[in-house]
């Protein structure tokens, strides 16, 4: 039993590094020797971690709130690129980094990060090759998450963006029924992530409200058809161009007609979101 409050605060911060997906298999003995060299950090709300470029003293894992990572443009313009949550962990691709953080990171609300640092943490990898390869799976969910944010900002509208956004957050899209999502963040946060302005988001909302596809109350959005929703971002397939035998089988014998193909959910989507 914890006799100390050093003692306690280890206990406290390996529970949480438990929860961790980062230190999954790992043993209780290495949980305990990564939580002594563990800092618990608190955030007030726009308070930053670390800023672009400032010098990497480890990785970091959410314990309560949320972290913004981003970046920003010569003309003030914000990218988010993902907001971690808790037991996420994040900036571990930071820690071989001789050119320091590749982005900003600030809390969205108040929270508490723990700072695993960097020596103790390169020390007990090398001993521990179970580690390196959840290191390794760490650092492909990040990259996943980027691969996915290029696919958004480079190949989809905002409205698909948006409509995405709050499917990947609908425990069921598929219902037929009304569906509530709490957002846990702001308007204009979402509107970075999603890689536009709190503008261009509102006239979004008010668009899909109008279509009755959700219905916004504070913080809360209510998809009042997730199926339907789904269905207008998600592209129909391309419809065959009519055989000669199927026109001659629609006409008259031996004349082919000109009736015109019909209409794909991506037409529909067109026609409907446009």
């Amino acid at each position: 039993m914890p006799t100390s409050v050093d003692e306690r605060r280890r206990s406290a911060v390996a529970k949480t590094l438990r929860r961790c997906r980062l230190f999954a298999g790992i043993s209780p003995a290495d949980i305990h020797r990564a939580a002594t060299f563990t800092v618990v950090k608190t955030l007030a709300k726009g308070d930053y971690l670390f800023h672009e470029g400032s010098p990497v003293h480890g990785f970091y894992i959410v314990r309560h709130g949320a972290v913004k990572v981003h970046r920003v443009n010569i003309l003030g313009k914000e990218q988010v690129l993902h907001i971690f949550r808790p037991t996420e962990s994040f900036a571990e691709e930071s820690l071989l980094a001789e050119a320091g953080h590749p982005a900003h990171a600030c809390a969205t609300e108040l929270s508490e990060v723990l700072l695993v640092q960097k020596a103790g943490f390169l020390a007990l990898l090398r001993r521990q090759p179970d580690l390196a390869l959840s290191l390794l799976r760490a650092m492909n969910r990040h990259l996943q998450i980027l691969v996915r944010l290029l696919d958004d900002l480079t190949l989809k509208d905002v409205k698909t963006r948006l409509a995405h956004w709050l499917l990947q957050r609908c425990p069921n899209p598929e219902s037929r029924r009304p569906v509530s999502i709490h957002l846990a963040t702001t308007k204009r946060v979402l509107a970075a992530e999603l890689g536009t302005v709190s503008e261009t988001l509102s006239r979004t909302v008010a668009k899909f409200r109008d279509l009755n596809l959700l219905t916004v109350e504070g913080n809360r959005v209510t998809l009042l058809c997730p199926v339907r929703l789904a269905r207008l971002v998600a592209p129909g397939p391309t419809p065959l161009p009519p055989t000669t035998a199927t026109l001659v089988a629609k006409g008259s014998p031996g004349q082919a007609t000109s009736e015109s193909p019909p209409q794909t959910v991506g037409n529909r989507r067109a026609e409907v979101l446009n």
